[in-house]
């Protein structure tokens, strides 16, 4: 990930937050079926289907275990978007975006990450209701979305080294993004409607491409 990105994503954590220490391969296991879990759940029934107990008895870990690593059904919530967002961006590696500008190609990006969002709708509900509750408490997994979201946007794009301008530009094509999918799955937008939305404010991206240097004018 740019350098860029990282210490914006840090100065996004509250201060006194210590870093966790990275998980044994057990506890990555465990971790793995809770997260698989919580989507089948979500898949099959939206966010109300998602209990803790359900959960734990699912991934067959001890429900005071599940909260340890997950303090309430938000937090496992969009720890699940971003997680369903890292396997997105492990498919869209594989099968780049083929527009020829940046903008084309984020615009392809994001509408095919929508429509595999689409393709679970009670899922994707769930996790964007998930987003929409969240306060403080669960700003290290927000963060990670967020942090998920503009690598794949990014990768889009070509950039290794992000400029500020480019870098705000992205924040506001998630913004965009986000808005777009609550709007249709509260049945308020069309896919047609998501998709201008979407084209439209990747167009940012073009004002943030550097011009290139005029020459000087004679003067007569």
């Amino acid at each position: 990930m740019p350098a860029e990105v990282k210490v914006e994503a840090k100065s996004a954590r509250p201060a006194a937050q210590p870093a966790s220490p990275p998980l044994t391969e057990r506890q990555e296991a465990r971790r793995r079926r809770i997260l698989h879990a919580s989507a089948q759940l979500a898949s099959r029934g939206g966010f109300d289907a998602v209990q803790m107990r359900e959960v734990a008895e699912s991934s067959q870990v001890a429900l005071g275990t599940l909260y340890r690593y997950f303090p309430s059904k938000v937090h496992l919530l969009v720890a699940t978007m971003q997680d369903q967002l890292e396997h997105m961006h492990g498919t869209l590696r594989k099968k780049p975006p083929a527009g020829d500008t940046a903008a084309e190609r984020v615009a392809e990006t994001l509408m095919r990450a929508f429509r595999a969002l689409q393709r679970e709708p009670h899922l994707a509900d769930a996790m964007v209701r998930a987003l929409t509750f969240a306060d403080r408490s669960v700003s290290p997994e927000v963060d990670q979305v967020s942090r998920q979201t503009t690598v794949i946007i990014l990768d889009a794009m070509g950039l290794d080294d992000p400029s500020p301008a480019q870098l705000s530009a992205v924040r506001v094509i998630e913004h965009t993004w986000h808005s777009a999918l609550i709007t249709w799955l509260s049945g308020r937008a069309s896919i047609a409607q998501v998709k201008i939305d979407i084209e439209t404010v990747c167009r940012l991206i073009d004002l943030t491409e550097p011009t290139e240097p005029t020459e000087p004018t004679e003067k007569l």
